[in-house]
């Protein structure tokens, strides 16, 4: 057990820096605007650089919120807050903390789909780091050029597989500079801990290759041994210039994202959203459904539509949780399907990846998704295959003959890439259905009941890890780490949201939320002794103590 002393709580870059006049209003964490004193207004030297008026930090917050009332376009909305934040940091996250609900869907999906893809047009300023194959000898010295010197996360992205767009290189910076925001904006984890990264190893993209507004390097993407290499140097310098930070992998192609994962998960300390969070997330709504159907997860059968990255990884959790209840591995992966492109993933394949193999039974061959929600009888249906309309009407029926409450995610994202809608899921079941999506779907009134689909949205996970992370600084993350999550999130929804089919906590609270998540995985590294800092007296409490408010 360790017994370093705890964490000190983080402050912001001094107000009273020697920084002054029109520097200082251009520096977004130390900028405070209009609502400089009329005092520091001479003694700053930015008198007469301000309008008039002298305002709170609350009053400028009614400005951007009345703003945005008038702006209906989503993407504008989103450009507007990205310009917010380059200008004053603490307005940025005292508004969208005031009203996570409204802003996540903004600030991340669905919205940052279309951001990404529009990224080139977009392009302001400098937000973030961007890593090239040309720096390859040097990342630790071009890294050193950040200007924050206690980083604690790096969430890097290729940009090889973003949502349900694919390949878009350089355009995927948005992904990691969003997941990064809803860290602050969900967990109140501190802004100038966090740094986004885009590796930039070419695209296959040819469309972008060609667009003159594209920002990425132009060539084809490294091959697997140079990316391989190129990537050990970049894990190290992130080691040797941010000693103890966590490195966040988000949206590799599917096969660079799981051999990365098992390269490294246990040397640093690491993970991948896409892959652990994921399975987190759906876990939980798991774990919640059951709470409302009695079941036990041992008894269930889950088939997954996609056998890539995500349901290679919800498949890993669940096989783990399983063990931890006394099944085998092989017991444990009997209980699960995969079906992909090329039909049922079972043992007579020639074309699986080892991952897949794994989870390859002795079954009949088949293309016939209904066919294979027939004969395996799941009790469990989750999409992870960016193909839309996949959940049809007769799955749908078929899954409600099999079984009293079945339970239905779709959680391919953006919304036009989600297996099925809301409406569909509760109409072609007549409300059997327990439903979730990665998008959050409208409730559905049906036959005079109102149903309020659960958003299986990783928001409700990495935040919360990576606040338990912040503060009890482990030396990895283990698969019990994003089981222990999963529970505690499941365990947040009360008997008042199982009543309307909610497979997921309220978003309207999000913060205490995660709070409470990151107490109990936190709780969960001192016990196992993850964690390297001396374990205070009450948990919470500390956590408490360590979030970042954004304030003057």
């Amino acid at each position: 057990m360790a017994t370093s002393s705890p964490v000190t709580k983080l402050e912001k870059p001094a107000r009273n820096s020697t920084l002054a006049g029109a520097p200082l209003l251009h520096d977004p964490v130390r900028n405070k605007g209009t609502a400089y004193s009329r005092d520091d207004r001479q003694k700053l030297s930015i008198e007469g650089l301000l309008p008039h008026a002298v305002e709170t930090l609350d009053r400028q917050v009614e400005r951007v919120l009345a703003h945005l009332d008038h702006v209906k376009d989503e993407l504008d909305q989103y450009s507007y807050l990205m310009d917010l934040e380059a200008r004053n940091e603490t307005v940025f996250y005292r508004a969208i903390m005031s009203d996570p609900k409204r802003f996540i869907p903004i600030l991340y999906d669905p919205t940052v789909a279309d951001a990404c893809e529009a990224f080139g047009n977009l392009y302001r300023r400098p937000r973030g780091m961007y890593i090239t194959r040309h720096m390859k000898g040097r990342i630790a010295e071009v890294l050193r050029n950040w200007p924050e010197k206690d980083v604690r996360f790096v969430c890097v992205s290729t940009g090889g597989r973003i949502l349900g767009l694919g390949d878009i290189g350089a355009n995927g910076m948005g992904i990691p500079i969003g997941k990064l925001q809803l860290y602050t904006a969900c967990a109140a984890v501190p802004p100038q801990v966090l740094l986004p990264v885009l590796f930039d190893i070419g695209t296959s993209n040819e469309q972008l290759r060609a667009d003159p507004f594209y920002l990425g390097t132009r060539e084809t993407p490294l091959p697997e041994a140079e990316l391989d290499e190129l990537t050990e140097e970049f894990v190290r310098a992130v080691e040797e210039v941010f000693p103890g930070c966590c490195v966040h992998f988000e949206d590799w192609k599917g096969t660079d994202a799981i051999r990365m994962l098992d390269r490294y998960k246990d040397n640093i300390l690491c993970y991948n959203d896409d892959i652990q969070g994921t399975a987190a997330v759906a876990l939980a709504g798991i774990a919640a459904g059951l709470k409302q159907t009695g079941g036990k997860l041992q008894d269930q059968r889950v088939l997954f539509l996609g056998a890539g990255s995500a349901g290679l990884g919800i498949s890993k959790l669940i096989t783990a949780e399983l063990q931890t209840k006394g099944l085998s591995a092989e017991e444990a992966r009997k209980r699960i399907r995969l079906f992909d492109v090329n039909g049922l993933v079972e043992a007579s394949r020639t074309d699986l990846t080892e991952t897949q193999k794994i989870y390859a039974h002795d079954d009949k061959p088949s293309k016939d998704f209904l066919k294979v929600v027939e004969d395996f009888k799941p009790t469990v249906l989750i999409g992870v295959s960016t193909k839309p309309g996949a959940f049809t009407k007769e799955v749908i029926e078929a899954m409600s003959r099999l079984n009293e409450r079945p339970i239905i995610f779709a959680l391919s994202n953006p919304t036009h890439k989600a297996e099925c809608t809301a409406e569909q899921a509760y109409t072609y079941s007549k409300g059997k259905a327990l439903f979730a999506a990665g998008v959050q779907f409208d409730e559905v009134n049906y036959e005079g009941k109102t149903y309020r689909p659960g958003q299986a949205n990783n928001f409700y996970i990495y935040p919360a890890i990576g606040l338990a992370t912040y503060a009890a600084r482990p030396t990895r993350l283990n698969d019990e780490c994003f089981i222990v999550a999963a529970h505690a999130t499941a365990d947040q929804v009360g008997p008042s949201m199982q009543a309307k089919g909610m497979l997921f906590p309220s978003q309207d609270h999000i913060l205490e939320t995660e709070i409470t998540t990151a107490t109990r995985i936190a709780e969960y590294m001192f016990d196992s002794g993850l964690a390297t800092v001396a374990r205070p007296r009450e948990i919470r409490a500390w956590i408490e103590s360590l979030l970042y408010a954004p304030s003057y």
